[in-house]
């Protein structure tokens, strides 16, 4: 793990940031990374996403969005969506990736981030409790509001 570092997602790694697998269940918690994509060019003053690479693989996908003008308190530093290939997972990627995102939360002065998750058996909840999120509250569709004090 020694060889983890982030890139900004662009065209020569997004094809391998769309190919990274998932374990049986996860399907339903995880949208691909070419939806995601398009945030930035909707929203590139915003949007942050970028590719864990392990020496030269691609092994993970994270994207956030800082918006200080946001209506809603979650959405001015939250953490939308964070894949992590199926053959990494367990062994500190999914981590770092979090740790790299609340790094750059506080680079732009912010204390706090979210994250919003859908609760069930093969979601996403225990990986967002470790890496320091607490449950604060649900959305109005029943997902869970995750919070992180920095």
């Amino acid at each position: 793990m020694a060889d983890l570092r982030l890139e900004d997602l662009s065209a020569s790694n997004i094809a391998a940031a769309n190919a990274l697998s998932l374990k049986p269940g996860q399907e339903q918690y995880v949208t691909p990374v070419s939806y995601s994509a398009a945030a930035a060019i909707i929203n590139p003053a915003t949007s942050w996403q970028r590719v864990v690479i392990d020496g030269d693989d691609v092994v993970a996908f994270i994207q956030a969005d800082f918006d200080p003008e946001a209506p809603s308190e979650e959405f001015r530093s939250i953490l939308w969506r964070i894949n992590v290939d199926a053959e990494d997972q367990g062994r500190g990627v999914g981590r770092f990736a979090v740790e790299a995102l609340a790094d750059e939360a506080r680079r732009r002065g912010l204390d706090t981030l979210y994250v919003i998750w859908e609760p069930g058996e093969d979601g996403p909840e225990a990986f967002f409790l470790r890496t320091g999120f607490e449950r604060s509250g649900t959305t109005d569709y029943g997902d869970t509001i995750g919070k992180r004090e920095l």
